[in-house]
């Protein structure tokens, strides 16, 4: 159990004046005057101010394969604590701000290299000539919502504000789908498969080929991210553009046109049918996408008002969120009691109740291991296998750079990466805890707050220079 210091009535005194819990305001100072703590705001640093870190414990040695000489070894035990501390990765902006904002990051990287090229990440600038929109599919009506519609006025007869904590919530709770509406969202990831599949089929029919046919002269690639509405139904935005036989290295065919991709995307929509046969109690049911379906171009040829940087923005932007921006928790329900000791609000209640309500008529899909997620089991951001590079290979791409930047500051050699196999490594690592104390955790605000300030003025100088840029 860790103890923190006894506040003193300084302390207190200061944690008053700066609005902040006096066990905190004690706690940093103790870590700030302890042994170290210029390692430990290295090691904090070197996270991005990770807010829940992972701490490992352990060692590695690096030899020369040939003469067995020592080229390089680290232990934790001269670190802070005995402990080595690295960013736990989490892609929740609600569990780890930072971490997400590298992740955003990734995904704005990822899904722009799609849409105009990056030869650094093996997609050529000639997939800006390819047909390419933006669509977005939605869940169907599961009952009326508040809402604010083009009239200004809701059903309800008040004109919400676009804060309202009503928005997306029942007009009438007794008589909202709640059973249909998560079990909608739990098969949310088959209804896109079969989306993807259909609309491959329509592409096909409208271009006079057979599936077998369209695959020799055209591929059908995506990048795509999971969204809440407020209601608490998932809806995917994607990014869909059409290339060669070969990926995005060939041109596609002439036949393949922004209007052809918006039609077929429309009907494909419209034929996606998942059927849920009667179980238990529950009645048999009919899943389909909702008829607001939204397809955009995506700006190229300088006419449509869709940027590509405002496509790969928006996408990064929700890679970060989900289903707590309805109100849920970001963590899973143990037990329905646990709803007791939340403020949840009691649409979002409903959603979570009903997951449980129906986890025994559907003992395999886990309904109330996934009810903190609305019923949604799914990823949050997928994308078929040539649309562009992936968040692995971007990962890869920082760590080596990383790796490097070590070598340099050992002065070791560049070449020092195995690649011919004359370097053994041997490594011993153990799991010895995760997060801050209050201090720390303060501390790695603090400094996640500079780093973040210092990355987005260098974008804003890069996108005055470049004209590009992402903003979260």
């Amino acid at each position: 159990m860790t103890h923190f210091p006894v506040p003193s009535a300084a302390v207190a005194d200061v944690a008053a004046a700066v609005g902040q819990d006096p066990i905190t305001v004690a706690d940093l100072l103790r870590v700030a005057n302890t042994p170290g703590f210029d390692r430990w705001r290295e090691q904090i640093r070197r996270t991005g101010g990770c807010s829940d870190p992972i701490h490992l414990q352990g060692w590695t040695i690096t030899k020369d394969r040939t003469t067995a000489e020592t080229l390089y070894s680290y232990s934790t035990a001269a670190e802070p604590g005995g402990r080595l501390r690295v960013a736990c990765g989490n892609r929740r902006a609600s569990r780890c701000p930072s971490c997400a904002w590298t992740y955003a990051g990734d995904t704005y990287h990822l899904i722009r290299a799609g849409i105009t090229g990056d030869e650094r990440k093996d997609v050529p600038a000639t997939v800006r000539d390819h047909p390419r929109v933006f669509a977005t599919l939605t869940a169907p009506s599961f009952g009326p919502v508040h809402n604010r519609p083009a009239s200004g006025r809701c059903r309800c007869g008040k004109l919400h504000q676009d804060d309202d904590p009503a928005l997306g919530t029942a007009l009438n709770p007794d008589r909202y789908d709640y059973a249909t509406a998560v079990l909608w969202n739990n098969h949310a990831g088959q209804l896109w498969q079969r989306f993807t599949i259909y609309l491959r089929r329509e592409i096909a029919a409208r271009a006079g080929l057979s599936q077998r046919a369209l695959s020799d002269v055209c591929r059908v690639s995506f990048g795509k991210v999971a969204e809440f509405q407020k209601r608490g139904a998932v809806h995917f935005h994607a990014v869909v553009r059409l290339d060669g036989p070969d990926g995005p290295d060939s041109p596609p065919p002439a036949w393949a046109t922004v209007p052809l991709v918006d039609d077929a995307i429309r009907a494909a929509a419209a034929r996606v049918l998942v059927v849920l046969p009667p179980a238990g109690t529950s009645p048999e049911r009919e899943l389909r996408w909702g008829t607001q379906v939204d397809v955009q171009p995506i700006g190229a040829l300088g006419h449509e008002d869709l940027t590509e940087q405002a496509v790969a923005a928006y996408v990064a932007k929700y890679a970060t969120k989900a289903a707590e921006t309805t109100g849920t928790v970001d963590r899973r329900i143990v037990e329905l009691g646990e709803l007791d000791r939340l403020e949840l609000p009691d649409h979002t209640r409903r959603l979570i109740e009903a997951c449980w309500a129906l986890d025994g008529d559907y003992p395999d899909r886990l309904l109330a291991r996934w009810s903190h997620m609305l019923g949604f089991r799914g990823h949050f951001s997928t994308k078929s296998r040539r649309y562009s590079t992936t968040l692995g290979a971007l990962r890869q791409v920082r760590a080596d750079y990383r790796a490097r930047q070590e070598r340099q500051a050992r002065g070791l050699p560049e070449d020092l990466d195995d690649t011919e196999g004359s370097t053994l490594v041997l490594a011993h690592w153990t799991y010895a805890g995760h997060g801050h104390t209050p201090g720390e955790s303060w501390l790695a605000q603090s400094i996640a707050n500079d780093i973040k300030q210092d990355r987005q003025l260098a974008r804003e100088l890069r996108a005055e220079l470049e004209g590009d840029g992402w903003d979260d």
